[in-house]
């Protein structure tokens, strides 16, 4: 099971709070979706993507491997393409934090750490470049893509650059699309696409030019 992808039970579920409210608001004839199998089901598109890719992919595969039929897949989701778009946006809806430390430098460093951490989960390191092949053929994966690993980034970035504004270590008008590329930017090619361990100091010595780059 991936990290931090284990919701609470929703309303009306066994043992939810308001579940008996929410069974009377449930029009008659409903179905309840249980939310194990949707987790289960979430679970075994990661595992059948890291095996077989996404051009490979099959709605059986993935039931066969969540030990449902095909319909519980299809009662939650139409396609491949929208359990592959929600994995992603559950794991990117995780988020990165905003840091605070009271310096650009600081902030940086911090934020490169968590980036760190979370692209070496198996959802960036395995998941995702398979996904960034298929959106050169499939715009809908590009947009999707974009917009779940992107829009938290640039939040983080944006605050970053305001604060080192307000603390006038960097003049108005700083960009913070280039804040992000030269700040994460590197860091995703040395783990991603590479692939390649970070070497001691690495994390400091980056988040140094990244602040020298922001500073030109």
């Amino acid at each position: 099971m991936i990290p931090g992808m284990t919701p609470q039970p929703p309303p009306g579920t066994p043992g939810s709070p308001g579940a008996s409210g929410a069974r009377r608001r449930a029009p008659a004839g409903a179905a309840v979706l249980r939310e194990d199998v949707t987790r289960a089901i979430r679970a075994a598109v990661f595992e059948e993507l890291a095996a077989v890719g996404f051009a490979r992919m099959s709605i059986e595969g993935i039931a066969r491997r969540a030990g449902v039929g095909k319909t519980a897949v299809y009662r939650r989701w139409k396609s491949k393409l929208s359990l592959v778009l929600d994995l992603v946006t559950v794991f990117a809806a995780q988020g990165l934090p905003a840091p605070a430390t009271g310096s650009l430098y600081g902030d940086v460093r911090a934020l490169l750490e968590v980036a760190a951490h979370a692209l070496r989960h198996p959802v960036a390191s395995q998941v995702i470049p398979d996904l960034l092949v298929e959106a050169a053929r499939q715009p809908e994966i590009a947009d999707a893509v974009r917009t779940a690993l992107l829009d938290g980034q640039r939040g983080v970035a944006a605050q970053i650059v305001r604060d080192a504004v307000e603390r006038g270590e960097l003049p108005e008008g700083t960009d913070p699309e280039r804040a992000l590329d030269l700040i994460v930017g590197p860091l995703y090619w040395r783990l991603v696409v590479v692939r390649s361990p970070l070497p001691d100091g690495y994390l400091d010595e980056l988040a140094g030019v990244a602040v020298a780059g922001l500073k030109a």
